[in-house]
């Protein structure tokens, strides 16, 4: 979040209004001046007081308090950003049909900046024709819909209900400000796992999420650059209009996907989790079961990024990911070293709350010369933007 900027939070009537709290605090933490706005509904869920002491500036919802004239254009024309989190059905329904009942609206109808919203409720309400063409129409007045599940919407307008984390809210406001900075770069992501075949229905894998990946993709993608994006087997989704999916299932698939594409990349993020090994024979029917004791021959996959380290030319950037359990840094240097990479982002499986499966992660990130960055447990939305930022100052020396 650029420092000095003057967010207006609107906190509506509905049971996610507990995380406004953290999103206050982490707002005014990284320097921005917030002035919060509630509904009369969202006393019931928490306190004036609880926002006013975190934000140092009482917490808004009647036109008059005190005896002060709150006046709702001068807070319009304030404000470079008004943020509702969260957004019910209920206020989003009035904000698309122009109604205007209570102080947060009257705000939001004379606001000339940007506006982003982050819809909290019931998933069946979600997913209601009405709401959800209330969504539409908002998005074509130029409002932000900000979805936990997908990042900001394009379209289809459906995401799951729960209300994006403050991390990533604040994530999707600092992208907003930040100066497109990988404009006219071309980037290959990789993400997930890879599934080996061993017969029709068995495979080899692992616990890869992809989460991480997709994080990566979207923030480079919110940086300006144009993002091809190869991915493993996942129930990960974006619907960004930067990224551009290309499924596959095995190694040697994302091989040669990632073949075609990284002669034009400018920067290369291997995010994946590649099998290391494959059946060395893939059964064309189930294998049965007969006796106590299965013997499996493996086989080496293809190391997709040894070599595109190989194929890399001047001017390209390969930033790689090591998950370790021991040595952790001494062997990801290693990694680094031998796969020519620029960068590499660790994760340590001895983190709690980092690596497969988890929606946060804590990184180190090393360079060539062996500088040592290292972070704290954040959202995966968060670790990605660090990602990004030292993406960022090693294009730009």
């Amino acid at each position: 979040m650029p420092k000095g900027k003057r967010i207006v939070v609107g906190v509506c009537g509905g049971i996610a209004a507990y995380k406004s709290a953290v999103l206050v605090r982490l707002l005014v933490k990284a320097g921005a001046e917030v002035q919060v706005i509630m509904t009369p509904d969202a006393h019931e869920f928490i306190t004036p007081l609880t926002l006013s002491t975190l934000s140092k500036r009482p917490a808004l919802t009647e036109f008059q308090s005190s005896g002060t004239w709150n006046n709702h254009v001068d807070l319009g024309l304030w404000a470079d950003a008004i943020l509702l989190a969260p957004a019910t059905a209920n206020t989003l329904g009035k904000m698309a049909n122009g109604i205007c009942d209570n102080l947060l609206l009257a705000v939001y109808l004379s606001a000339r900046c940007p506006v982003f919203l982050a819809p909290a409720m019931d998933l069946d309400m979600l997913q209601h024709p009405a709401v959800q063409a209330n969504l539409q129409k908002l998005k074509s007045f130029g409002n932000h819909i900000i979805d936990p599940a997908f990042g900001e919407l394009a379209s289809g307008l459906v995401g799951n209900g729960r209300m994006a984390e403050p991390e990533a809210l604040i994530a999707h406001l600092q992208n907003f400000f930040t100066p497109q900075k990988l404009a006219g770069k071309k980037v290959l992501v990789t993400a997930g796992p890879t599934y080996e075949a061993l017969d029709p229905v068995r495979f080899i894998g692992n616990h890869s999420s992809g989460k991480m990946g997709f994080a990566v993709a979207e923030a480079l993608a919110n940086a300006g650059a144009e993002v091809n994006l190869v991915s493993g087997p996942t129930q990960q989704h974006t619907q960004h209009a930067g990224v551009s999916v290309t499924s596959v299932t095995s190694a040697e698939e994302m091989y040669n996907a990632c073949a075609t594409l990284f002669p034009a990349a400018d920067i290369t993020v291997l995010a994946a989790a590649v099998a290391d090994y494959r059946p060395a024979t893939v059964a064309d029917q189930k294998i049965k079961k007969k006796d106590d004791v299965f013997n499996l021959e493996l086989v080496k996959t293809r190391d997709i990024a040894a070599s595109l380290g190989k194929l890399k030319h001047n001017g390209q950037i390969i930033v790689g990911f090591a998950l370790e359990t021991e040595h952790e840094q001494a062997n990801a240097l290693k990694k680094l070293e031998a796969k020519n990479f620029d960068l590499i982002v660790l994760n340590s499986l001895r983190d709690n709350g980092a690596g497969f499966g988890h929606d946060t992660n804590k990184i180190t990130i090393m360079d060539r010369n062996q500088q040592v960055k290292s972070f704290d447990l954040k959202s995966k939305d968060a670790v990605a933007q660090d990602i990004v930022a030292a993406i960022i100052e090693k294009l730009h020396g």
